[in-house]
């Protein structure tokens, strides 16, 4: 018996405004992989983790997590049912301090909590240097890092992480990298991400969006060597 996805979207669209975003995205994620979610600008990549967490609802289609249906529920109740999210924009708040931030974005304050805030600072030993420094006063590669800390600080079975490279120096993309190697050892992964290096350092599924539509679906290793595939849908080659 094929063990059942942690994660499913079943002929999924959204629409934003007047726009029809997602046209019938099929999308499956597997427990303890990191799934890649691969495209151009404007492919539908991001609106399909904010369906996901609940920011843009299906208007059609569903979302299955752990075999329960979320597509109608708000994204709070998304977030307590074990999904984090780290969006595009890094969602810190400036005016906090990194400490701040990081209190404010725990659900409990228990020892799990506790032991997963202490894995966060050795991922990220700049949070702890700038603990009591103002979010606004990072780098940007200190934000995403105070980002994707506050997503792994709380219990998630599934970790929604929109493009952590942009932006980025190269040496602070590779401690990015080292850092979700670590996190894909204790939770699932999806991963929405323009540099290719990364995405095939990290991956191991992939799914690939144009247009709206889910086109092209395999193992990262396969697209690799798929020369054709990479210049039609993603411009590399």
């Amino acid at each position: 018996m094929s063990q059942q996805p942690l994660l499913n979207l079943e002929k999924v669209n959204t629409h934003i405004d007047q726009f029809h975003i997602l046209q019938n995205v099929n999308f499956t994620v597997k427990k303890g992989e990191l799934t890649l979610l691969l495209g151009r600008n404007g492919a539908g990549k991001t609106t399909t983790l904010r369906t996901i967490i609940g920011l843009n609802p299906p208007t059609k289609g569903r979302v299955m997590f752990n075999g329960e249906d979320i597509s109608a529920i708000p994204p709070y109740k998304i977030a307590k049912k074990g999904i984090g999210y780290v969006p595009e924009d890094q969602g810190i708040f400036y005016d906090l301090t990194v400490g701040e931030n990081m209190r404010v974005a725990m659900m409990k304050e228990d020892d799990a909590t506790q032991k997963r805030l202490e894995s966060s600072l050795e991922l990220f030993p700049d949070l702890k240097k700038f603990w009591k420094k103002p979010g606004g006063q990072l780098s940007g590669g200190q934000k995403q890092m105070l980002s994707i800390a506050r997503a792994f600080v709380n219990e998630t079975d599934l970790l929604l992480i929109d493009e952590p490279s942009k932006g980025l120096a190269p040496v602070i993309v590779e401690k990015v990298i080292e850092a979700i190697e670590k996190i894909k050892e204790h939770t699932t992964v999806v991963l929405v991400e323009q540099n290719f290096y990364m995405a095939k350092r990290l991956g191991d599924r992939f799914y690939i969006l144009d247009d709206g539509l889910s086109v092209h679906e395999g193992y990262m290793n396969e697209l690799d060597e798929n020369e054709e595939l990479k210049r039609k849908y993603l411009g590399i080659g």
